[in-house]
């Protein structure tokens, strides 16, 4: 059974930072790009970063580009978005996700082969 399972969400400050974590199970994780994409109340899914098969390449979305970082530890079949700087605009619930192409820039979420529960970040004084 596939599973991706975020964590690490909360109510943080602005200026904070945060880590979250998707633990994933049930398929080859090496063999699949992990994205994250949040989706902010009341608004569209938003792709965050994306982070290749063995984490050579990274990429993010401009409005996080500088402020948050994407990695992967294949050995523990988990990815992790760091957050630094986080604004109240950063207030989202956010998913991981996985596929075995690249998918850049691309917040639909039916374009995933996998897609995880999400975890709430709220950015507030």
């Amino acid at each position: 059974q596939v599973q991706l399972v975020e964590s690490g969400g909360g109510l943080v400050q602005p200026g904070g930072s945060l880590r979250l974590s998707c633990a994933a199970s049930g398929f080859m994780f090496n063999s699949y790009w992990m994205y994250w994409v949040r989706q902010a109340p009341g608004k569209g899914l938003e792709w965050v970063s994306g982070i290749s098969m063995l984490g050579f390449n990274t990429y993010y979305g401009d409005s996080v580009k500088g402020r948050f970082t994407i990695s992967r530890d294949n050995g523990k079949n988990t990815v992790y978005l760091q957050m630094n700087s986080l604004k109240p605009e950063d207030t989202a619930v956010y998913y991981c996700a996985a596929d075995l192409n690249r998918r850049l820039q691309v917040p639909d979420r039916t374009t995933y082969r996998y897609w995880g529960q999400g975890t709430q970040v709220t950015v507030s004084s």
